[in-house]
C-alpha cells in the first residue's frame, strides 16, 4: 500500500519470528546462547522452506534465528526510548549555530546517501511531526505556456486526491498560462483551494541576465526570486516542478519543515544521476556541486530565514562568479542553488529520496529505494517524460496515468471540519440550486443551466493574430468525441481561425490529445483553438459549449457553425470580403450562409455555386433538413438564392435558425436549452430583437455532412417528458424576451400561437 512505512513492516515480521521461530528451533537444534553478531536477512533467506536434518540446514536455521533475535532486541530497544519532543516550530528569528555540520553528515557519496535514506525511510514513520488539521499548506509552481498548463493539472489532481489540508497554490506564470489555470479553478470549484497568479514576465528582468541553455528557458530560473516574488509574510512555500506526481498526502512533506534544523533553509533530495560527478561523457564539466548534487523539482524553502541570510545577494553573487568560466547554466535553477549549497553546505536539509525519484535520462533511482510502495513523488524530469527507462516504470506510467484520466469532478469533496473561505460564487450558485423544486419534473433541464462546467482553455498550442485591416472571421463550433473525425476535415475548407469548444471526460481528453497530436493536419495549424468542457449532468450543454467557443475569439468577426457542416472553399475570405461590402463595422447585420445537406458519406464536394446547383438538381444535395424541419431555414429563401448575385434581405419567422456570421460582441446562447431542440432558434430571435438585419449572401453555402443520430435527438424523439419540458422551457423563453425587449417582443408569442 502506498505510503506505508518499511519499519512497521519490520516490526510486525520480527514479533511474528519471536513467537514461531524459537518454537521450531527447540524442536530441531539445541541452541545455548544466542548473542553473536547480527546478520541481514537477504529476500531469498527470508523466504526459504522450513528446515530439514543436515548440517548445512541446522546452521542456516540457528544464523536466521539469532539474527532474527537481533534485529528484535534492537527494535524493542528503539521503541522503549522515551520519545524525543519534537523540535520547536520554526520561526522567522532564532536560528541556532549549525556551522560545524557538515553535509558528509547527511550523506553525499553512494553508500552513504543510501544509508542515509534507509535510516530516513523508517525513522521518519516512527516519528513523523503532525501537520494540524486545518493548516494551509503553500505551494509554488512555475508555469509558462500550453503544455506546461496541461502538466500541471496532473500534478494538481495527484495532490488534490491525497490531501486533508487546505490548499494555496502560487502560481508564477506567462499570461497564456495564467488566462488557463484561472479559468479552469474558477469553473472547478474545488472547496478549500486558494489560488494566486504572479506575473513572470514581470520577473523576466530579475533573470534574463542568467544563459541558460536548458529547454525551459528563461522560466527556468524563476525560482530563485520566489522570496522577492512570493508575499512577504509567507514564511514557507513548498516548491514543484510541473512534471511531478504525488503518491501520498502533501501534508507529510510539509512536516518535514519540522525536522530543519540551525540554518537549513532548503529541503532538497540528493541528485540521481551522475551529471554533477562530470563523468557522463568526455569533456563533461558541470556546474560545482557538493558530490551529486540536489535536484531542485522538490524543494522545501524556509522563505523567512532565506530573506535574512539575504539570498538574493547570495545566489546571485554565486551565478555571476561561475558564470564568468562556465558561459552559461545547463539545469537553469538547479546549476545555481548547487553552486550556493558548494559554498554554504549549512544551508540544505536533504530530504530522502522517495520525495524525488527521479526519472532523467541518466537516472540511477532504482538504487536508492527498495519497495516503490513506498515512494512519495515522481519526477518526470526528462524530456522523453514516460518513455524513460527503469525496471519500474510500468508501475511510474500507470500512476501517472491514473492522474491523467482521472474525474477531476470527483476532486470537489469538501474537506471534513476545516471551516474554508467564503467563496461568494459558490454561494450563490448553492443558493440557486436551492431554490429549485425537486419534485418539478422539469428539475433536470433546469438545474443544467446553473451547472458549472471545469473547463480547460486552449489545450493545445494556439497561435494567431488577427489581421490590422479588422475583417478576421472566427469559424465557432462544438463537439463530442463521436464528432471528432471532421476535425481534420473542417480544417481543409476552412484556413482562418477556428474556436472550438470539446465536451470531452477526463480520458476522452487524453484520447483526443493523442488523435490530435498524430494528425498532420491539425498539427500543421496553430490558429485553432480548442478548449475542453469537462463531461456532468446527464445533458448535452450545446449552448455552454457554443458560449465557450465564442468568448475566446479574438477577431471581430465570428462565423456560428456546427462541427458537422463542412464550408464552401473560400468562404473564409469570402466572408471577410463581405465584411467591407456590406459595412458590417456600423450596422447590426447577421450575413446568412444558405446550408444544404448529403445523404452520401462520400461527396464530390463541389468547387462552385453553378456545380452545387447541379447536384441540387440531380439529387445528390438537398436544402437543409427540407423534408423534417421545414421551418428551419425556409425564411432563407432557396428559390430566390439560386438566380440572386447580390445579398438580400430576409425577415425572421418562427423557428428560423440559420448560420451565420455576426459581430464577436453579439449576444450569447440562452443556456437553459440543452440536449436537442431550440437552442439555435432561441438565439437568432434574440437577434432579431436587438434588431439585427438577416442578410443572405449569394455566393455562400455550407453542407451538412451525414452522421449517426445524436443521443439527445433520440431522447427528444422517444420521451415524452423531454419533449414537454423543452416545451415548457420555450414558453419561459418567451417570456423573458417580452420582459426584457417589451412590446417588440410581443410578436414571438403571437407568432407562435398561430404556428
Amino acid at each position: 500500500m502506498l505510503g506505508m512505512c518499511r519499519g512497521r513492516r519490520k516490526f510486525l515480521a520480527a514479533s511474528l519470528a519471536v513467537l514461531f521461530i524459537p518454537a521450531l528451533t527447540w524442536l530441531y537444534l539445541s541452541v545455548g546462547s544466542f548473542q553473536v553478531k547480527p546478520l541481514p536477512l537477504s529476500p531469498l533467506e527470508a523466504q526459504s522452506s522450513t528446515p530439514v536434518g543436515g548440517v548445512v540446514e541446522r546452521q542456516a536455521l540457528e544464523l536466521r534465528v539469532r539474527a532474527v533475535e537481533e534485529e528484535n532486541r534492537a527494535l524493542r530497544r528503539e521503541l522503549s526510548r522515551p520519545p524525543r519532543s519534537p523540535p520547536a516550530r520554526l520561526s522567522s528569528g532564532g536560528h541556532r549555530g549549525n556551522q560545524s555540520r557538515t553535509h558528509s553528515e547527511e550523506g553525499t557519496g553512494d553508500n552513504e546517501g543510501q544509508k542515509a535514506t534507509a535510516v530516513g525511510n523508517s525513522s521518519d514513520c516512527v516519528q513523523q511531526p503532525v501537520v494540524d488539521k486545518c493548516e494551509t499548506i503553500h505551494v509554488a509552481i512555475v508555469c509558462a505556456g500550453y503544455n506546461a498548463s496541461r502538466d500541471v493539472v496532473t500534478l494538481v489532481k495527484s495532490v488534490l486526491f491525497h490531501r486533508r489540508n487546505p490548499l494555496h497554490f502560487h502560481f508564477i506564470t506567462d499570461s497564456i498560462a495564467q488566462q488557463i489555470l484561472s479559468s479552469l479553478f474558477h469553473t472547478w470549484m474545488v472547496p478549500a483551494v486558494r489560488v494566486d497568479f504572479y506575473d513572470a514576465d514581470e520577473l523576466k528582468s530579475e533573470v534574463s541576465w542568467i544563459p541558460n541553455k536548458h529547454y525551459s528557458g528563461i522560466y527556468g530560473l524563476m525560482k530563485l526570486v520566489l522570496t522577492k516574488t512570493l508575499p512577504s509574510d509567507l514564511q514557507r512555500v513548498i516548491v514543484l516542478d510541473t512534471d511531478i506526481t504525488f503518491a501520498t498526502d502533501i501534508a507529510e512533506l510539509w512536516a518535514v519543515f519540522h525536522k530543519f534544523k540551525g540554518q537549513q533553509v532548503l529541503g532538497l533530495v540528493e541528485n540521481q544521476s551522475d551529471w554533477y560527478l562530470g563523468n557522463l561523457w568526455k569533456n563533461h564539466r558541470p556546474w560545482p556541486a557538493l558530490g551529486r548534487g540536489f535536484n531542485t523539482g522538490v524543494i522545501l524553502l524556509l522563505l523567512d530565514r532565506l530573506r535574512k541570510l539575504r539570498w538574493e545577494q547570495m545566489w546571485r553573487l554565486t551565478a555571476e562568479r561561475e558564470l564568468m568560466s562556465m558561459l552559461s547554466t545547463s539545469l537553469a535553477d538547479q546549476d545555481i542553488f548547487n553552486a550556493v549549497i558548494k559554498q554554504n553546505p549549512f544551508l540544505v536539509h536533504q530530504l530522502p529520496c522517495f520525495w524525488n525519484v527521479q526519472l532523467s535520462d541518466h537516472t540511477r533511482s532504482e538504487k536508492c529505494y527498495k519497495d516503490v510502495s513506498d515512494l512519495k513523488v515522481i519526477h518526470w524530469n526528462s524530456p522523453k517524460k514516460l518513455r524513460v527507462k527503469n525496471k519500474h516504470v510500468e508501475f511510474f506510467r500507470n500512476l501517472y496515468l491514473t492522474f491523467l484520466e482521472y474525474d477531476g469532478n470527483l476532486l470537489r469533496r469538501e474537506l471534513f471540519g476545516c471551516p474554508s473561505e467564503a467563496d461568494h460564487n459558490s454561494e450563490n450558485l448553492q443558493k440557486t440550486l436551492s431554490e429549485l423544486d425537486e419534485d418539478d419534473p422539469c428539475y433536470e433541464f433546469r438545474r443544467e443551466r446553473f451547472t458549472v462546467h471545469r473547463t480547460h482553455l486552449y489545450f493545445l498550442h494556439y497561435e494567431f493574430e488577427p489581421s490590422s485591416d479588422n475583417t478576421d472571421v472566427t469559424l465557432v463550433a462544438q463537439l463530442s468525441m463521436d464528432r471528432l473525425q471532421m476535425l481534420e476535415a473542417i480544417c481543409k475548407h476552412w484556413e482562418g481561425p477556428i474556436s472550438l469548444a470539446l465536451y470531452l471526460s477526463d480520458a476522452e481528453a487524453q484520447q483526443f490529445l493523442r488523435y490530435a497530436q498524430g494528425s498532420e493536419v491539425l498539427m500543421s495549424r496553430g490558429n485553432v483553438g480548442y478548449h475542453i468542457v469537462y463531461k456532468e449532468g446527464q445533458f448535452y450543454p450545446v449552448n455552454l459549449l457554443r458560449n465557450v467557443a465564442m468568448q475566446q475569439v479574438n477577431t471581430p468577426y465570428m462565423f456560428l457553425s456546427d462541427i458537422d457542416f463542412l464550408p464552401m472553399y473560400g468562404l473564409y475570405e469570402y466572408l471577410r470580403r463581405s465584411v467591407v461590402q456590406l459595412d458590417m463595422a456600423n450596422t447590426k447585420k447577421a450575413l446568412v450562409v444558405p446550408a444544404f445537406e448529403t445523404l452520401r458519406y462520400r461527396l464530390s464536394y463541389p468547387k462552385s455555386k453553378a456545380e452545387l446547383l447541379s447536384q441540387l438538381d440531380m439529387g445528390t444535395l438537398f436544402t437543409f433538413r427540407y423534408h423534417v424541419w421545414t421551418k428551419g431555414h425556409a425564411p432563407t429563401n432557396f428559390a430566390k438564392w439560386r438566380t440572386a448575385t447580390t445579398p438580400y434581405r430576409v425577415q425572421w419567422e418562427p423557428d428560423f435558425e440559420p448560420y451565420v456570421m455576426v459581430r464577436r460582441e453579439s449576444p450569447e446562447y440562452d443556456r437553459r436549452f440543452v440536449g436537442f431542440g431550440w437552442n439555435k432558434v432561441a438565439h437568432i430571435m434574440e437577434l432579431d430583437a436587438q434588431e439585427y438585419e438577416f442578410v443572405v449572401l449569394p455566393n455562400a453555402y455550407m453542407i451538412h455532412m451525414p452522421h449517426a443520430p445524436s443521443f439527445d435527438i433520440t431522447k427528444f424523439r422517444s420521451n415524452k417528458q423531454y419533449r414537454v419540458c423543452l416545451n415548457t422551457l420555450k414558453e419561459e423563453f418567451q417570456q423573458n424576451m417580452s420582459r426584457r425587449y417589451g412590446f417588440a417582443a410581443l410578436k414571438y408569442m403571437t407568432a407562435e400561437n398561430n404556428s
